[in-house]
């Protein structure tokens, strides 16, 4: 893989985090408690799974490198902040993870008791949050394979 294809990549790994983003706000304006979470989580799930797929950054496909190369990986993960980037993806990382993004979590889950403006704020921040994550996520991508491909 050559720079201007992470490029490529990252570029659609970036339309395929607004469309599935898009998804789960219109999902998030349903005003049943819970059904925002869950998609919120199944999406992220799905998403982070298929960014570090594409990039070939999927554990199964890191443990194929050969050892070297599988240092460089994980040394580059831990060292540019992708903290998900060759992991197993679980509901519990997941959930761990947006915790770290606990203010506007909050304020979705809050906004979702006002009546209609709240459904419309909710799927606001609901994709506002997605979309921050999972951009976040493929630019970590790109940054562990372009290490990867500097150091041969």
């Amino acid at each position: 893989m050559a720079r201007r294809d992470i490029d490529a990549l990252a570029r659609e790994c970036r339309k395929l985090v607004t469309r599935r983003a898009l998804i789960a706000a219109g999902l998030a304006a349903v005003p049943l408690p819970g059904v925002d979470v869950a998609v919120d989580v199944s999406v992220l799930v799905w998403m982070i799974e298929r960014i570090n797929a594409a990039f070939g950054l999927a554990p199964e496909q890191i443990e194929q490198l050969s050892p070297r190369r599988k240092a460089i990986a994980y040394r580059a993960a831990v060292a540019l902040g992708g903290a998900l980037v060759g992991r197993a993806v679980t509901r519990e990382v997941v959930l761990r993870t947006l915790r770290t993004m606990g203010v506007r979590w909050s304020a979705q889950q809050a906004a979702r008791w006002v009546p209609l403006l709240g459904q419309v704020a909710a799927a606001s921040l609901g994709f506002a949050m997605l979309k921050t994550f999972g951009d976040r996520h493929v630019a970590d991508c790109a940054r562990v394979a372009t290490a990867l491909i500097d150091a041969g």
